[in-house]
C-alpha cells in the first residue's frame, strides 16, 4: 500500500489508501478508483467535510483541549445537527467475510449526510494504528472520506486527519 500525503488550507493532512493520490486543494489527480467519481459528488464531499471541521472547530474553541471523548463527540454532535447536518451516532458496521454477516460489535462515532465518517479521538498524539482504523473503516463500508479528530491539541488544526478510501468499488 502506497500513500502520498499532501497538505491543504488549514493544515490538515489528506491521506490516500490505495494508488496515486487526490489534492483536495485542487489540481491533484485521483487514484484509478476514485476517478470514476463524478467531479459534482466529489464537491459535495469536501463540502461536507469543510462543515464537520467548522462544527469541529467551534467545539474546540468552546471547549478547549483535555476532555473526554464522549464529551466532544456529544457536543460535536450538537453542532452537526445545529448546522443542518444529518448524523448518525454509533453506526454499526458489520463485516462481511465469504457468505457470513458478522456483527463483530464495530461501532463508528459518528456517520455524517450518510458520506463522511467521523472518529473522535482525546488523546495525547494520533498514532499510525487509529488511521489504519479509519481506513479499514472506509474500505468496510465502502464510504469516500473520513475524519480522525483529535481534540486534545492546543489547536485542532494539529489534531485533524482527512483520509481517502481508495479502495472504492468501480
Amino acid at each position: 500500500m502506497r500513500r502520498r500525503h499532501c497538505k491543504i488550507s488549514v493544515a490538515l493532512t489528506s491521506r490516500v489508501a490505495g494508488r496515486g493520490s487526490y489534492s483536495p486543494c485542487g489540481g491533484g489527480t485521483t487514484s484509478a478508483r476514485l476517478a470514476g467519481m463524478a467531479e459534482q459528488t466529489l464537491s459535495q464531499v469536501n463540502a461536507i467535510t469543510e462543515r464537520v471541521i467548522g462544527a469541529a472547530i467551534q467545539v474546540h474553541r468552546t471547549l478547549g483541549p483535555g476532555l473526554l471523548e464522549s464529551v466532544y463527540l456529544a457536543c460535536l454532535l450538537y453542532e452537526f445537527r445545529a448546522a443542518g447536518l444529518s448524523v448518525e451516532t454509533q453506526y454499526k458496521l458489520p463485516i462481511q467475510y465469504g457468505d457470513v454477516l458478522i456483527d463483530c460489535g464495530y461501532r463508528l462515532d459518528a456517520m455524517v449526510e450518510s458520506t463522511v465518517i467521523v472518529e473522535v479521538k482525546s488523546i495525547a498524539e494520533l498514532a499510525p494504528i487509529h488511521e489504519a482504523q479509519l481506513l479499514t473503516y472506509l474500505r468496510l463500508s465502502n464510504r469516500p472520506v473520513g475524519l480522525l479528530i483529535n481534540f486534545n491539541t492546543k489547536v485542532l488544526a494539529h489534531g485533524v486527519r482527512r483520509l481517502i478510501n481508495g479502495w472504492l468499488p468501480p
